[in-house]
């Protein structure tokens, strides 16, 4: 069991390293997130050993929200359309496009790619049901749903409201086709 100090150090890490790296970019030093979390670096490199560590776990955080979010959603008795668009709005606040220019260079974590298709299978999914129910337009496969998903959430500034979600969403909305 982890202590409370320790879980309460670990969130504070992490919850520094995103707000640093979203003012700074992808260069702060693990000593800069030390110091702006108000902890030693010891305290930091026992949690996180380097920076893929710790990029590691703010993404697999992040990919298991979005999957418990979406599965909940699925639950409840609404259109499936409007469980995408929930799940959209719940990416908006999340640290996608941070994680996806970090990561981008190291190999991918197993547990991330995982996560990562979890995921991905999760909105397939939902797609299918939504064109199903004739909610989303069917001449677009799920998987490149979920490619233009991505697309919407995983870049700097994603907002479920801003224009190019708008324009994307309005365009794989069924009866919305030019």
């Amino acid at each position: 069991m982890v202590r409370a100090d320790a879980r309460r150090n670990r969130e504070r890490i992490t919850t520094t390293a995103l707000d640093l790296f979203a003012e700074h970019g992808s260069g702060v030093s693990m000593e800069d997130i030390a110091r702006a979390a108000g902890l030693g670096v010891g305290t930091l490199y026992r949690h996180f050993p380097d920076r893929l560590a710790l990029v590691t776990d703010i993404a697999n955080a992040a990919l298991q929200g979005l999957r418990d979010h979406a599965l909940a959603q699925s639950a409840e008795d609404i259109s499936r359309w409007e469980v995408l668009l929930r799940v959209v709005r719940h990416c908006a606040g999340q640290p996608f496009a941070l994680i996806t220019s970090l990561a981008g260079t190291p190999p991918v974590p197993p547990s991330t790619q995982e996560l990562i298709r979890e995921v991905n299978v999760l909105l397939a999914e939902i797609a299918k049901q939504a064109q199903e129910e004739g909610t989303m337009r069917g001449d677009i496969t799920p998987d490149q749903v979920v490619g233009l998903l991505n697309v919407m959430v995983c870049r700097p500034g994603a907002r479920p409201d801003d224009p190019l979600t708008t324009v994307m969403l309005d365009g794989l909305r069924a009866g919305r086709t030019a």
